[in-house]
């Protein structure tokens, strides 16, 4: 049976992917730096498919290189390979100008969201060209199509990097793997999570503007529903270098355009 892992999978749009995958018939490794959320996941969970499927946690840091090799490891030793690898870890920016960031902000930002992706990629590549096979799946954000706001440089910056390393390395791959290693970008546009509203693990609020929440409210979904379109396509996507868009130009161009009688309120209180 399939094996997936995801990092970063304790709530948000990786947990979302979590269940989607097990219930189309994966055994799921969830990841995460809190124990406590990988708990409560887990148990929901394993009453998801139950029958035919499996899911275990495993604690992991995306920064520390070792943490990723013992997600790996314990996902192939369970499960006897990892047919696809989610690197979904990240973090969002404090709503600030970059300049008045900190040093320990700017790098967490760059350690989680891009070095940890790298990190993520490397351990799962070697392993899959030693299995033959595999898939590697990174996510994008705002930044990755060279959108700018205040507030996000740093954040886009490390998302407009995750971009252009993961196409390079589907380009390694065709070279070193004859793409057999599939490395692919996922792109789930605006998702209406607890990251658009916290950075440093939950513990600074951002606070949006009523003009940002206007168009969250426009253009955002909760991650269940990207989530219904982008695993079965992830699933099935047999192609190198292969991006999942789930917010396309012509889709949020329509949005816009029928906004007046579409009515969404994310943020009701």
């Amino acid at each position: 049976m399939n094996c997936v892992v995801i990092t970063g999978s304790a709530r948000g749009f990786g947990f979302e992917q979590a269940k989607k995958f097990k219930e189309l018939g994966y055994n799921v490794v969830i990841s995460d730096v809190n124990e406590t959320n990988l708990s409560k996941a887990l148990d929901i969970l394993n009453n998801i498919n139950k029958d035919n499927t499996k899911a275990i946690m495993v604690k992991c840091d995306v920064t520390n290189i070792l943490d990723l090799e013992n997600l790996y490891e314990t996902a192939s030793n369970t499960f006897g390979a990892v047919d696809i690898w989610v690197n979904n870890a990240g973090v969002n920016s404090p709503d600030k100008p970059v300049y008045l960031l900190n040093d320990k902000e700017i790098s967490f930002i760059v350690d989680v969201d891009l070095k940890g992706t790298i990190y993520g990629s490397n351990v799962a590549f070697k392993h899959m060209l030693e299995q033959g096979f595999g898939k590697i799946y990174n996510v994008e954000g705002y930044g990755s199509n060279d959108a700018m706001m205040l507030g996000l440089t740093m954040y886009g910056t490390a998302k407009r990097a995750v971009t252009y390393f993961t196409r390079s390395l589907a380009k390694e791959s065709k070279i070193l793997s004859n793409n057999k290693i599939k490395v692919c970008r996922l792109a789930p546009g605006i998702m209406i999570t607890d990251f658009i509203t916290h950075a440093n693990l939950d513990k600074t609020e951002i606070k949006l503007s009523e003009k940002t929440k206007k168009v969250y409210n426009i253009l955002g979904d909760y991650p269940k529903t990207i989530v219904d379109y982008v695993v079965p396509r992830m699933i099935k996507n047999n192609k190198n270098d292969k991006q999942i868009l789930w917010l396309t130009n012509r889709k949020a161009f329509f949005r816009f355009l029928t906004a007046g009688f579409k009515k969404r309120d994310f943020f009701k209180q």
